[in-house]
């Protein structure tokens, strides 16, 4: 018998980070960072077999769970199509962590 092993879930990654859908909902960023983004899909329109993103809400979030849910939004804002606003929100997630 060969050795089995055990390899752990994989997620997309973009730009080197893994994203999360739950739903309308994608996370982007790693939970174990200071900061994730939270980018909600409000609408879409329909494309042949495809849904497409309309308007997407972006939030900049710290992980930190002492604080409330209002405190933890750092940065918020609304973009139309699922890059635009993934390629905005790693932006912010990448500057808030060199921050620190």
């Amino acid at each position: 018998m060969a050795d089995e092993k055990k390899t752990a879930l994989k997620f997309p990654e973009y730009k080197g980070k893994p994203l999360v859908r739950s739903g309308n909902t994608v996370y982007y960023g790693d939970m174990n960072d200071p900061y994730v983004v939270c980018l909600t899909i409000k609408n879409s329109t329909e494309l042949y077999d495809i849904s497409l993103a309309g308007d997407v809400a972006i939030q900049l979030l710290s992980t930190d769970e002492s604080l409330s849910p209002k405190d933890r939004i750092i940065k918020k804002s609304e973009k139309n199509g699922l890059f635009t606003a993934l390629d905005l929100g790693a932006a912010w997630l990448e500057r808030q962590l060199k921050k620190g």
